[in-house]
């Protein structure tokens, strides 16, 4: 058999963190429970989770900082857990790399099919559009992609990027000067069942153009009021 994807769950409610327990729990999922950011930095290099469930409101390092200090190592999926449901803290939630952000009170159920999801979106290889290419990576002059490694090189440097950025930035580079919609990008790499919004895709976008610069040959473009193309030069 194969072994059981294992979630961190990390809430000092110790109802809730049972309660989403007991769910993955049913779904074959393993799961480790955890009440604070000192605990879950050490369950984290322990128990090696393959998702974390992260509650932003704890005592002592709050869920930003420890999604921060996940960041600069790993690029796990972490889905943060939050009574704060303004704008300001999804989008600064998503800044920090987290891959999604679920409004307390929420309904388990929905938790695990967020959980899925995710793990999904982080496990499969999208399929470029048109592709031609036989191998999982795109070179362009200072800048190689590679997803079946799920690496960036950019002027000779590895460049540190979550999941979902690394996809979009190939999804784009696989089909050079083609022009997509925000809605095209969240299909294609959130999938149909994401229940975000577009402002997903323009987050990603900012932290990727962060990371890697515009080129002389390449550059990420804004096509405005529609959405964003790779454009090679």
């Amino acid at each position: 058999m194969p072994n059981k994807q294992k979630i961190l769950i990390v809430d000092d409610d110790t109802n809730i963190s049972e309660l989403l327990s007991l769910y993955m729990t049913k779904e074959c999922f393993e799961t480790q429970c955890v009440e604070d950011g000192e605990s879950a930095l050490k369950a984290f290099e322990s128990f090696c989770p393959d998702l974390i469930l992260l509650d932003l409101m704890l005592p002592g390092m709050d869920g930003y900082q420890i999604c921060r200090e996940i960041r600069k190592t790993s690029s796990v999926p972490i889905i943060m857990l939050s009574a704060k449901g303004e704008v300001f803290d999804k989008v600064l939630g998503l800044e920090l790399g987290a891959d999604d952000y679920i409004i307390k009170p929420f309904d388990s159920k929905e938790v695990v099919a967020r959980v899925k999801a995710v793990l999904r979106r982080t496990q499969v290889i999208p399929e470029p559009v048109e592709s031609k290419k036989t191998s999982d990576s795109v070179t362009f002059t200072d800048l190689v992609i590679n997803l079946s490694n799920y690496s960036v090189s950019y002027m000779g440097k590895n460049i540190d990027m979550p999941p979902k950025e690394i996809e979009l930035l190939y999804f784009l580079a696989s089909s050079p000067n083609q022009v997509f919609t925000r809605e095209q990008l969240l299909d294609h790499i959130w999938g149909y069942e994401y229940v975000g919004d577009t402002r997903t895709v323009d987050v990603h976008i900012k932290r990727i153009r962060e990371k890697i610069k515009d080129h002389n040959e390449w550059a990420i473009s804004t096509v405005w009021s529609i959405g964003y193309k790779f454009e090679t030069r």
